[in-house]
């Protein structure tokens, strides 16, 4: 009897716990003269790195970069006629946490800070531990298309399957033209206020998924 070939595609998939927090924040202020505009701007992001210089010294704080920095000038509109030239300055910090409590503690006290922007906060697993659990999915994925390919097999009235093949997610020739999601980590909300006096922050869990692709052979 000709060897049956079976191919399919295992997945895996797990939730982890936030390890790590990346916020960006800015240093921006508007005003008409461009020189002291800019330097209350710079005086602003030297306060804000202060803080974070020590915040690393606790380890509250994995990484800091502050590496961008916008100057433009704009004139508002104005029914009564051409408005006076105004200045923008805007100096991007972004600093990782790896200790969210003190997060919450650093939101707040910059939160009402004049001039400071807080954007997106990226929650995430430390990039050690990522490597550890991608390859225990991919562990997983493979005894999922091991199961997969049993269940084809005796459903034809086949044998134990033998593994020939494994690949990652479209690259068996045998398989049609399908592109799989790669292995990654779905950004998690920034959390609300509890509603007490401080901010409460209580990120969800990190999902990290795997697939394999496999080739397997049953007589």
């Amino acid at each position: 009897m000709t060897a049956l070939e079976v191919v399919v595609r295992g997945h895996a998939r797990r939730k982890y716990a936030a390890e790590r927090a990346t916020v960006a924040v800015a240093a921006g202020l508007d005003d008409a003269e461009r020189t002291d505009v800019y330097r209350r701007a710079v005086a602003l992001q030297d306060r804000l790195i202060t803080d974070l210089r020590g915040l690393q010294d606790t380890g509250a704080v994995n990484k800091w970069t502050s590496d961008q920095v916008r100057v433009f000038s704009y004139r508002p509109y104005s029914k009564s006629g051409r408005a006076q030239l105004r200045f923008r300055i805007d100096i991007r910090v972004e600093a990782e946490f790896v200790d969210f409590e003190q997060l919450s503690t650093f939101l707040d006290r910059w939160a009402v800070e004049d001039g400071l922007q807080i954007g997106s906060i990226d929650w995430d697993v430390t990039e050690e531990n990522r490597e550890t659990y991608e390859a225990e999915l991919r562990q997983e994925a493979v005894r999922n298309a091991a199961i997969k390919a049993r269940a084809f097999a005796e459903a034809a009235g086949r044998g134990e399957v033998t593994a020939v093949q494994l690949a990652d997610p479209g690259m068996l020739q045998a398989q049609a033209e399908y592109s799989a999601p790669r292995a990654m980590a779905m950004a998690a909300p920034a959390g609300m206020p509890g509603g007490g006096p401080t901010l409460d922050l209580s990120p969800d869990d990190i999902t990290i998924g795997a697939a394999v692709d496999a080739k397997f052979v049953a007589e």
